[in-house]
């Protein structure tokens, strides 16, 4: 089966918050915002887990009904350093 990279998730600190967005393979141009938590609410490693998923959740439900793409995840990977903002 094909590996067609449609897009990412990010996950980004900005300040005391922890955002993600969906953005495209290699830019974070253009990113939509997906949702965002306190730092403070994800240092329990299971809660920032759970965040994730429920993030992953969504955006494979929508892809599902909206474009009929089937998602599959990736292990996390670093961002490279010009994608960075914050502490990320």
């Amino acid at each position: 089966m094909a590996d067609n990279k449609v897009g990412r998730i990010a996950f980004r600190v900005e300040g005391n918050i922890w955002v993600a967005y969906y953005a495209l393979p290699d830019t974070m141009d253009n990113a939509l915002f997906l949702g965002s938590i306190a730092m403070s609410a994800v240092r329990d490693p299971e809660r920032k887990e759970t965040f994730m998923n429920l993030i992953k959740d969504t955006v494979g439900e929508v892809l599902k009904e909206e474009v009929n793409c089937e998602v599959t995840w990736k292990d996390p990977t670093e961002a490279p350093e010009h994608e960075k903002s914050g502490r990320a």
